[in-house]
């Protein structure tokens, strides 16, 4: 596998705490991420998923190579990015808990028609086509398409919503409280 760009310099990198430390206080929205490629289905709690574009619908994540889910994602077609809100709080804490079967509640997700997990009542969910993925360091970005979407809870535009944040290692929930604008 080349190496990137990034990795290919010579001028050295920024030290990984002084890295940490910057995107420990850079609050990232919580989604949940599931597939199955045949093996079972896999979990975990991100906050890398952005969207890059409305027509076409896509939207990009990031995972590290260390995740008990890669393997699975690395061959996965499809997957769903759930969108959390504090409403979600448990989803999120199930998939960013290492060690456990994330699907072992049955009651709490279901599978799609075309096969895939999703989690029952969270905020949002998105079905996607994964179309590329990109090695960077010792993590993959994946490039994926939106297929399907439900939405179970909506915020009136220009309100502040309930939406779920992760920040300094803590989650934190926003709201009419955390509004700055007025």
């Amino acid at each position: 596998m080349p190496a990137s760009k990034a990795t290919e310099s010579a001028t050295p990198s920024l030290p990984a705490d002084d890295f940490k430390a910057i995107f420990r206080g850079h609050p990232g929205g919580v989604s949940l991420i599931t597939a199955d490629a045949g093996d079972g289905p896999v979990a975990l709690t991100a906050t890398s998923v952005a969207s890059i574009s409305v027509d076409p619908p896509l939207l990009v994540f990031s995972i590290s190579a260390l995740s008990s889910a890669a393997k699975v994602l690395t061959r996965a077609t499809t997957v769903v990015v759930h969108s959390l809100d504090a409403q979600d709080i448990d989803v999120a804490k199930l998939g960013a808990t290492s060690g456990i079967d994330r699907f072992a509640q049955k009651q709490t997700w279901s599978r799609l028609s075309t096969g895939e997990p999703v989690f029952d009542g969270v905020r949002a969910w998105v079905r996607c086509e994964v179309i590329e993925r990109v090695q960077a360091g010792a993590s993959t970005v994946f490039v994926a398409r939106a297929l399907q979407s439900q939405i179970e809870r909506d915020s009136e535009l220009g309100q502040p919503g309930n939406g779920l944040v992760y920040h300094n290692r803590t989650w934190h929930g926003l709201g009419e409280h955390s509004r700055l604008d007025s």
